[in-house]
């Protein structure tokens, strides 16, 4: 169990499918760090955002790695006695979402608290569920650009459950699969081993025209230090994520 940022609200659940998505791909670096959805024709139907993250290989084993390189002959081990230091470290990332709409009102969309969103009604917003094992399909989030014009900017954030502060041994990375078009990529590439959120991406209305901006700014606190740095101004109090399964 862990103990985080919380917004004092409640909220609700379910799935939906999203559009399609071609082979290839846009990444936004710090070089290149923003993409107009609206002129790829790809500010309508669902935007389907995915978190996904794995253990960096060069961390997987730790220590037990390292006296591998040094004793080669330790290979010769069953690998269950190899390999048994790889689930030592539990790394449980979350994706969120906070947003504010044309009309004012805001909020956030994350597990912790059950704020799921919906996308059919304000926010437009919805997580598909919370994924604590780091699995192939990740986390899903999506929004409904349809209403793009009750949508004034919406920050996908990560952050890390359970007071592990690892995003420097995880590759993780936020892909926008658009309903038309190639998908947006942006890896958490740095290393910050002290920080425990990460605004990823900024998704924004700017005179009708809907844009991608890559933030990547990590933080070492939680939702409310990503609030007070873009100014989002909600009311934070601490929150549990229960224990069980999803």
């Amino acid at each position: 169990m862990g103990l985080f940022d919380g917004l004092l609200r409640s909220g609700g659940a379910g799935q939906f499918d999203s559009g399609s998505a071609s082979s290839n791909a846009i990444e936004l670096t710090k070089r290149h760090g923003q993409v107009s959805l609206s002129k790829q024709d790809a500010a309508t139907g669902h935007l389907r955002i995915n978190l996904n993250w794995r253990m960096r290989t060069s961390d997987i084993g730790g220590p037990q790695r390292e006296s591998l390189l040094r004793h080669p002959f330790k290979a010769l081990k069953p690998p269950e006695v190899v390999g048994h230091s790889m689930s030592m470290v539990n790394v449980d990332l979350d994706l969120g979402c906070l947003y504010e709409l044309t009309d004012g009102t805001k909020g956030v969309v994350q597990p912790l608290g059950g704020f799921l969103g919906d996308v059919n009604a304000p926010p437009y917003v919805k997580l598909s569920g919370d994924d604590r094992f780091g699995s192939a399909s990740g986390e899903t989030m999506y929004v409904n650009l349809d209403q793009r014009e009750s949508i004034k900017r919406l920050l996908i954030f990560v952050y890390i459950y359970d007071q592990t502060p690892a995003f420097d041994r995880t590759q993780a990375m936020v892909t926008l699969y658009p309903s038309n078009g190639p998908r947006i990529e942006i890896q958490l590439d740095e290393r910050q081993p002290q920080a425990r959120s990460c605004a990823v991406v900024m998704i924004e209305n700017v005179k009708g025209e809907i844009l991608v901006r890559r933030e990547v700014k990590f933080v070492y606190g939680f939702q409310g230090e990503l609030d007070r740095l873009y100014g989002w101004g909600l009311q934070w109090g601490r929150g549990y994520k229960a224990k069980s399964g999803r």
